[in-house]
């Protein structure tokens, strides 16, 4: 078991939104290896840019002891291992564990006595020590604890936000023993400018991070819920929430498609430990429930808009504006403008995507959707508003005397 920061060499698993911004900043102060399974990924980096816009290339040379890989053997000369994989939901909305699950395969290859696996990945309470160091075990033939340790410290990246990054967003920490947790959370430390906040168990650390989304997601649902209300009364939900805002405790949040990563996946890891342990926890699953009925809700209501406003929905040409799953940000993950596109086609109505932030390729590649990144009026009869990329943002108050636009967030003032 390792007990300083000095003879430290540090392997990212995970090159993506998480793993990245974490492996330029230990970079700067070890020696790091950042691996992905991607080679095309790896590839880009190695020649100094990121895609997902979260690290800058300057910020890319600035970490001078940062290398790449995809060969799993140069990460035997790591001591400390950090999985900042994906955790996905399957069709089912069950935890798809998958990522993780081969991510521990792959260090059970190569581990050592007295190195450390620390995840970063969310999951639900347990999952690290119940569902991936039983198989770093099986795979290296160490025992937990006492040949290899481990810990958990919660990922807290905000894509698109170039004001909280990773070292100024206090981080949670812990390990598998207390020597080892105040080497994880001295680690931390040492980049993040923010401070550490160590947790006594790993438990405890995943259960904090999971319940940071579960609070968000049932707060929008309770937002998105009065939206519905509000439209029924001819209210203005936007006008509400200022005037309720004016209050210093009211959180103000506005109604929207909650997608992405974090929001619109996390709940359900927990929801998936509660149900197995017995309780089922209703305002989670309502608060789910609302939110991911959100896209059918908003399409229903435009097409309502457009026969209120004189629009032939037969013959109407709508642009929706906004792909990614959040304003000013490439990411596309799990975004809920899928579902309103979806939606919306079922209506009848003929659409076309606009998103000037969205990667043409990797839209058709994971949804088979074309997507145009710049808007020329083509004939569209309406406009739809669903992300606030500013750019969508400008184009809408150009036009909007011209245009019936659907903006559904109050975006435009």
């Amino acid at each position: 078991m390792r007990d300083s920061l000095t003879d430290l060499k540090i392997g990212i698993i995970g090159l993506g939104y998480v793993g990245l911004p974490l492996a330029v900043e230990f970079g700067k102060k070890y020696q790091t290896l950042g691996f992905d399974i991607n080679q095309n990924r790896v590839a880009q980096l190695v020649a100094g840019h990121d895609a997902t816009l979260e690290v800058s290339d300057t910020e890319l040379k600035e970490s001078t002891s940062l290398n790449y890989s995809h060969n799993v053997a140069d990460l035997e000369s790591c001591n400390v291992y950090i999985v900042t994989v994906p955790t996905p939901i399957d069709e089912h909305k069950q935890p798809d564990l998958t990522p993780l699950v081969k991510a521990s395969e792959m260090l059970g290859k190569v581990v050592k006595k007295g190195d450390i696996i620390i995840y970063e990945s969310t999951v639900y309470p347990g999952a690290t020590e119940e569902a991936c160091l039983p198989v770093v075990e099986q795979v290296s033939g160490l025992t937990f604890n006492k040949d290899f340790f481990a810990g958990y410290s919660p990922e807290r990246i905000n894509p698109g936000d170039k004001e909280r990054r990773v070292t100024n967003i206090l981080k949670v920490t812990s390990g598998s023993t207390p020597e080892i947790a105040e080497l994880v959370d001295q680690l931390y430390k040492s980049i993040i400018i923010a401070g550490t906040h160590k947790a006594s168990s790993i438990k405890v650390a995943e259960a904090s991070k999971v319940i940071e989304n579960v609070q968000r997601d049932v707060n929008i649902a309770l937002v998105n819920e009065l939206h519905q209300i509000f439209q029924r009364l001819g209210i203005n939900t936007k006008e509400v929430i200022e005037a309720a805002g004016t209050k210093w405790n009211f959180m103000k949040l506005q109604p929207g498609l909650v997608g992405g990563h974090c929001i619109g996946v996390d709940p359900y890891y927990l929801l998936h430990k509660s149900q197995t342990s017995g309780y089922v926890p209703d305002l989670m699953r309502k608060a789910r429930e609302i939110n991911d009925f959100m896209p059918t809700y908003i399409a229903q209501d435009f097409l309502k808009q457009l026969i209120k406003h004189k629009i032939n929905p037969v013959d109407c040409n709508v642009a929706l504006l906004g792909f990614t799953f959040k304003e000013n940000c490439p990411d596309i993950r799990n975004t809920k403008v899928y579902d309103l596109y979806l939606a919306l086609s079922e209506l009848g109505l003929k659409v076309q995507i606009v998103d000037p932030w969205a990667n043409i390729d990797e839209v058709k590649h994971e949804y088979n959707l074309d997507v145009i990144n710049e808007y020329n009026d083509e004939g569209f009869n309406a406009l739809l508003l669903a992300v606030g990329h500013n750019e969508l943002i400008d184009i809408c108050t150009s036009i909007r005397s011209e245009k019936f636009i659907y903006d559904f967030k109050g975006l435009l003032n």
